[in-house]
């Protein structure tokens, strides 16, 4: 006898990342933290080991009313001057020739998930990156909607032929398509695609969209960690060449951009050459959002408001300085493994550099290896992830060379 729906896979989730976590944690307790290379936790850590939260960010936040923060939003579609801003935000600096609508949702999560239920059907499949945050996959398959995986590089570059590929046998069985890409500063391999890539990328999609429509779900959690971001969105540009019977979802996360995981804000963008094919969509997403979360924390959307649009310079000024301590950690840890021979995927920008390892079995091996070395990274799909945005400086300093000799003795 079982009390749940008939078709619930039943299996326990593993989080790969808080489980580890917790076993850093452990040896850091027994062995002391100087002893200890905790590269697992994918939140941006300062240089004194604690979490970063934004003075600029939280400053503001605990001067709001406390009724503001004890009311609901004003719609279960988030604050009119909310989807405002986030709209303007995420296409700052490029002026878009596409209709579009913004739904609040709990942080980049809930974007990506809605997104996903909104366009595909129980029995569909989804099309993802081979090297990709693992919650995509469990949100397809929670939904029960099957899913494929493209390969994500041939070579250092994007592998829009495996795109094609993968595109193409989907279409064999369904009569839409909707993709994934996790762009720029990918996780975990923080490689960001070129104007060219994106250019052919959106040529494709225009050509598969004359006989189906193709949705492309763009999730930029970590855009405003770019290392050039002043021309973070320069690559937006390439949308207005969208064909109408294309469409994109931006799935955005406060999360990230304000340091402010646990609040748990942030939207998707719908975005279209027709407003009736936008409103189409809006509409899904906005029974979703009543029947599944509801509303989204009515101060965290007065709190973004409120920092982009009076305190845009000084949250700037001061999220810079995070955005040059990754560079730097990335950068040594790079040059390093460039020394030493540890393949890692092309990294441009980001929270994570990614070591590149082909064989999942093996994989796992030197995972457990580094662990009885008091080196803790996340596994994930043909790779190693290593977090520098949690990493001090002092930390990174030689952690490649440990990392490859470590590599050289499993079998």
């Amino acid at each position: 006898m079982t009390f749940v729906r008939k078709s619930a896979d039943l299996k326990p989730i593993v989080d790969t990342v808080f489980s580890i976590v917790a076993k850093a944690k452990e040896d850091k307790a027994a062995n002391g933290d100087e002893n200890v290379v905790d590269a697992t936790i994918g939140s941006l850590y300062g240089e004194d080991g604690k979490l970063v939260a934004l003075d600029e960010v939280f400053n503001h936040y605990d001067a709001i009313d406390h009724r503001v923060k004890a009311a609901y939003a004003s719609s279960f579609t988030g604050n009119p001057d909310y989807r405002e801003s986030v709209y303007k935000w995420v296409s700052q600096g490029v002026e878009l020739n596409l209709k579009h609508s913004v739904i609040a949702t709990p942080g980049g999560s809930g974007a990506v998930s809605t997104s996903i239920t909104t366009f595909l059907d129980q029995g569909e499949t989804l099309i993802v990156p081979d090297v990709a945050w693992g919650s995509y996959t469990l949100m397809a398959h929670e939904n029960n909607i099957n899913y494929v995986k493209y390969t994500m590089f041939d070579g250092d570059h994007f592998n829009l032929q495996s795109v094609k590929d993968t595109v193409n046998e989907v279409l064999k069985k369904q009569d839409r398509v909707v993709m994934i890409v996790n762009d720029p500063c990918h996780n975990p391999t923080g490689y960001s695609l070129t104007q060219e890539e994106w250019k052919e990328l959106i040529a494709f999609i225009n050509e598969v969209s004359e006989k189906v429509p193709f949705i492309l779900i763009d999730d930029i959690a970590y855009i405003d960690y770019s290392n050039d971001l002043a021309h973070s969105r320069d690559y937006m540009k390439n949308w207005n060449d969208l064909s109408e019977k294309a469409m994109i979802v931006v799935a955005f996360s406060c999360s990230k951009t304000l340091t402010s995981y646990g609040l748990r804000c942030g939207a998707a963008l719908i975005l279209n050459k027709k407003q009736e094919n936008v409103r189409e969509a809006e509409i899904i997403m906005e029974k979703k959002a009543r029947a599944t979360w509801s509303n989204i924390p009515n101060a965290a959307m007065a709190n973004f408001v409120w920092l982009v649009n009076n305190d845009r310079d000084r949250f700037l000024a001061e999220k810079q300085k995070y955005v040059d301590l990754m560079k730097q950690r990335s950068s040594i840890f790079l040059k390093e493994a460039k020394e030493c021979g540890l393949d890692t995927y092309p990294y441009k920008e980001g929270f994570f550099v990614t070591l590149r390892m082909n064989d999942n079995d093996l994989r796992s091996r030197y995972h457990d290896a580094l662990m009885a070395n008091h080196i803790y990274t996340v596994e994930v799909n043909h790779g190693i992830r290593v977090a520098v945005c949690s990493l001090p400086v002092k930390k990174v300093y030689g952690l490649a060379a440990k990392m490859k000799k470590i590599q050289e003795e499993t079998k």
